[in-house]
């Protein structure tokens, strides 16, 4: 009888177990991006917080269990892919859309770099409409910034059926270090991600002040009480000045004798990213906006009621909407905040 009981509660306790992984794995998600050679995307991916797999593969076609020679000839109709499984509570979709357009060159429809062929062409397979708008959303931003001065041809397509490419073809990067590295440099790869950031760097610096510019991009610290809006006390939004996303609003503004805007909590959460700065030698809780990757400033538990927080921020990462122009700007949905 004893036995019994025993590996009655050890099969119970199994059973818990799987139900536990079960709810936990119904908290990841997927994203699936097509961005010529899988090799290469597969490590841009991988060394990403949140992200807890990468498999390359082959998506996109009509052949069933295609072979890496099928898809390399083009005969398959598939491109190159890679699937991401990553935790939402720690990366968002719209984290992993900026390091796919980071790493392709969306321009160039005929391949990528030296891999030419509609096998390596760019594609992003969305697994819903939340990712198909996001998906959307982040194309016509890139068109609109100027980086390339060509059209965007990465289309967005649903996703379909991925077939994992063959186990040799898992992890290249990390098996062939050598010959990964002199294959990203002789591509081409290396040399056009370097130019675009350089390219993305100067757009930037032509839209912002030197000081804007040094403290959403360098994380620099403007001076207290000599900042634009560390008094200001005009109804209206607080939005990230290289994005435009909203960050706070003058409802949770208030004086905290700093010098510096401060707020009890921003007005939408999931556009806060908050980071450990040990940069002076102390860890503090540095707050970046979501979308821009802006810094904004840091987060300190010393606040007010109800949050007890003090978003302590800097003038120069903020745009300020005032609240009569928030129609005009494209803000109205938040114009019910101040009707309170």
């Amino acid at each position: 009888m004893k036995y019994v009981f025993i590996a009655g509660f050890l099969l119970a306790g199994i059973f818990n177990m799987v139900n536990a992984n079960s709810d936990i794995s119904k908290s990841y998600e997927k994203a699936t991006f097509a961005g010529g050679c899988f090799w290469c995307m597969e490590a841009s991916f991988e060394q990403l917080d949140g992200v807890l797999e990468v498999i390359s593969g082959y998506t996109g076609g009509t052949k069933k269990n295609p072979m890496y020679e099928e898809v390399a000839s083009g005969s398959s109709g598939h491109v190159e892919a890679v699937q991401i499984v990553y935790d939402p509570a720690k990366i968002s979709y719209t984290d992993l859309l900026d390091v796919f357009w980071n790493n392709i060159n969306p321009a160039d429809e005929g391949g990528q770099f030296a891999d030419r062929g509609t096998q390596y062409q760019t594609i992003i397979f969305y697994h819903n409409e939340k990712q198909k708008n996001l998906a959307e959303r982040s194309k016509k931003k890139l068109e609109s910034s100027g980086i390339y001065n060509k059209p965007v041809k990465t289309n967005i397509k649903k996703a379909a059926e991925f077939y994992k490419a063959e186990d040799y073809l898992q992890n290249y990067y990390k098996k062939n270090p050598e010959s990964y590295k002199r294959y990203k440099i002789e591509s081409g790869r290396d040399v056009f991600i370097k130019d675009t950031n350089q390219v993305k760097k100067n757009i930037l610096k032509g839209k912002l002040t030197k000081l804007q510019y040094e403290v959403t991009q360098e994380c620099q610290t403007e001076p207290p009480f000599k900042n634009e809006f560390w008094d200001n006390k005009r109804e209206g939004l607080y939005v990230d000045v290289v994005s435009g996303e909203p960050l706070f609003s003058s409802k949770d503004k208030f004086d905290s004798k700093t010098g510096w805007p401060s707020f009890t909590k921003p007005v939408k959460p999931e556009n806060i990213v908050e980071k450990i700065d040990s940069n002076l030698g102390m860890n503090r809780t540095e707050v970046q906006s979501r979308e821009g990757k802006s810094h904004l400033g840091h987060v300190f538990p010393d606040g007010p009621a109800p949050t007890g927080l003090r978003y302590c921020i800097n003038s120069a990462s903020l745009k300020f909407i005032p609240r009569e122009d928030l129609e005009k700007e494209g803000y109205g949905e938040y114009k019910k905040l101040f009707d309170k």
